[in-house]
C-alpha cells in the first residue's frame, strides 16, 4: 500500500485587503510551513475591522509574512515580523524592500527569547501561529499575553481548539473561533484578571 500523495502547498500566497491588496507573498517549500489561508485572513481582519491604522502588531513565527503583510497593508503603524529560519527571513525582507513596506520590520530570530526580551504592553495584536509540530502554543500565549495592551487582541492558530476555561486563567477572552481543514483559528481579547 503506497501512501497518499502529499498536499500540494501554495507557492505563493497574496495579501488580500489594503494597500498591498493583490500583492503576492512567495511560500518555501519547508516542512510544517503553513501559510494562512485567504479566507482565515479576510473572516480575521472582518472581526478585527478593515482598518487597523495606528496599530503596532507582532508577528511571531513569520513564516511566509501572509499575517504580518496583511496587517501593515491595512494600515498598522508597526509590524515587526519574527522568523528563525534565515532563509525565509531573508525572503520576508525582500518582500519588505520590493513592497516599501517601511513600517515593518523583520528579525532573523527566535520568538520565544525575543518575547521574552521585548516590553511589556507594547502591540494591540499579536499574531502566534507556531509549528504544530512543536508544543509552543501555551509558552507563546504566555508571552504574548504580557506583550499586548489591555483590551488588545492575540490571534493564534493552532492544531486544537483551545478551551475558554484555561485562557481566563491567563486574563483572555475568547473573543471569535473557527476552523478551516486541519486550522483552529481564534481571536482572544487581554482582559484584567479580577
Amino acid at each position: 500500500m503506497t501512501a497518499p500523495p502529499r498536499r500540494e502547498l501554495p507557492r505563493e500566497v497574496r495579501i488580500i485587503g489594503g494597500l498591498w491588496k493583490r500583492s503576492k507573498l512567495h511560500v518555501a517549500d519547508l516542512p510544517g510551513l503553513r501559510p494562512t489561508p485567504d479566507r482565515v485572513r479576510e473572516t480575521l481582519f472582518n472581526w478585527l475591522g478593515q482598518d487597523i491604522s495606528g496599530w503596532r502588531c507582532l508577528d511571531a513565527f513569520a513564516g511566509s509574512g501572509a499575517l504580518g503583510f496583511e496587517a501593515a497593508s491595512r494600515g498598522a503603524d508597526q509590524v515587526v515580523l519574527l522568523e528563525r529560519d534565515r532563509r525565509l527571513a531573508t525572503k520576508l525582507d525582500e518582500a519588505r524592500v520590493r513592497l516599501k513596506a517601511e513600517k515593518l520590520r523583520v528579525e532573523a530570530v527566535d520568538a520565544m527569547a525575543w518575547m521574552a526580551r521585548c516590553a511589556p504592553d507594547t502591540f494591540e495584536l499579536v499574531f502566534i501561529d507556531p509549528p504544530f509540530n512543536l508544543p509552543l502554543v501555551e509558552p507563546a500565549l504566555a508571552a504574548a499575553r504580557r506583550l499586548v495592551v489591555p483590551q488588545g487582541f492575540i490571534y493564534v492558530e493552532s492544531a486544537q481548539a483551545l478551551a475558554p476555561e484555561p485562557l481566563a486563567a491567563q486574563g483572555l477572552v475568547l473573543h471569535r473561533q473557527g476552523h478551516a481543514g486541519a486550522v483552529h483559528f481564534h481571536l482572544l481579547q487581554r482582559v484584567n484578571i479580577a
